[in-house]
């Protein structure tokens, strides 16, 4: 079913302008999480561990599991900013009012839950770096002061990831393109009108049974030979 004005997007089908996509603030929130999320993993990745007297240790106090924490959370938020950026192109390609509620729920849920993942990084890798010792030469304190850092940042670009899902959610869908398929709440048509009632007094006598009771019945007369 073609549908348009639903939850913050026209009929789809509409030709698509990239231009128009890229300044889409859905889209540029999402680029931002890309952003922000692929820094994040590369200076855990690259400049997270340290090495010393032979041992590969995390710079966040020596806690592997920060480290681990880190990557797969940015990880995560660096899959999902790609698949809500396609997503985000599908969304006015599609047809049905469903399909659109439910992607704006899962992007509303998803990057509430993913900004919950990075406050919660956020808080343990400054917990960590705070208590953690100054490594030999300042080796990777540039890197893990950006990543606390970016990950403060994420917070808020994630948030607003989500505020603008629930937005296209209180819009809902347009009533002028509501589907005129729904039954009427006046009660519709009328119904069939019955047929006359069967009675003796709506059927009309028959002519020839009326041209019989106006004959008079008169003595029978034999013919003359």
């Amino acid at each position: 079913m073609d549908v348009g004005g639903a939850y913050g997007a026209g009929r789809a089908g509409a030709a698509f302008d990239p231009l128009i996509f890229a300044q889409k603030p859905q889209v540029i929130t999402r680029a931002v999480c890309l952003f922000l999320s692929f820094i994040i993993w590369m200076c855990v990745s690259l400049k997270g561990y340290i090495e010393d007297e032979d041992k590969e240790y995390c710079i966040y106090n020596k806690d592997d599991t920060a480290c681990s924490y880190g990557k797969e959370v940015a990880v995560l938020a660096l899959l999902a900013s790609i698949g809500l950026i396609a997503g985000e192109y599908l969304f006015e390609q599609m047809s049905s009012v469903k399909s659109r509620k439910h992607y704006v729920l899962g992007d509303l849920g998803g990057s509430a839950f993913i900004a919950f993942l990075f406050f919660t990084l956020f808080w343990y890798l400054a917990s960590a770096w705070s208590k953690a010792e100054t490594p030999k030469g300042n080796e990777g304190t540039t890197s893990a002061t950006l990543t606390v850092i970016f990950t403060f940042f994420s917070i808020f670009s994630w948030g607003g990831c989500a505020f603008l899902a629930f937005q296209r959610f209180q819009m809902g869908v347009d009533p002028a393109f509501a589907s005129t398929f729904e039954a009427d709440p006046s009660g519709g048509g009328q119904g069939y009108t019955s047929y006359p009632d069967g009675t003796e007094a709506a059927y009309q006598e028959p002519p020839f049974g009326q041209q019989q009771q106006q004959r008079p019945m008169g003595d029978f007369q034999a013919p003359a030979y």
